[in-house]
């Protein structure tokens, strides 16, 4: 079931005001990641800024949304991947925040910065998002 009349070749996700330190705003990227992967787009998140500690062991794990939301920030992680989501780490951001980019959670897929996400968004076929 096609639930659009012109698909894309994706939608890339970047992750530049989801901030661990405020876990409110860290589980709708990821829904949305996880509903577009479902309808079989190809989606890419880029992680930048503080949003690289969320691929840190332990700190995704241990963030929720709200009280309410039974998930945590790593379980919505885990379901838009899970759907086909590939996630990439800004080198330059990981540098900048002290990440070590040796001990990223495994969901990760490499790296990926500016360059890779401007790429997806001078191209026409791709729709780009800014959390």
């Amino acid at each position: 079931m096609s639930f659009v009349d012109e698909p894309v070749d994706g939608i890339a996700i970047l992750l530049w005001a989801a901030d661990p330190d405020q876990p409110q705003r860290l589980a709708t990227p990821f829904f949305h990641a996880a509903a577009a992967a479902a309808m079989e787009i190809p989606v890419e998140i880029y992680f930048t800024a503080r949003s690289v500690h969320l691929l840190a062991p332990g700190v995704a794990a241990s963030l929720r949304a709200s009280e309410r939301h039974a998930k945590t920030v790593l379980d919505s992680l885990r379901e838009a991947v899970t759907h086909g989501a590939r996630l990439y780490a800004c080198s330059d951001a990981l540098d900048a925040q002290g990440v070590d980019a040796a001990t990223l959670i495994p969901e990760c897929h490499g790296r990926g910065g500016a360059v890779q996400f401007m790429a997806r968004a001078a191209d026409r076929r791709w729709r780009t998002l800014v959390f």
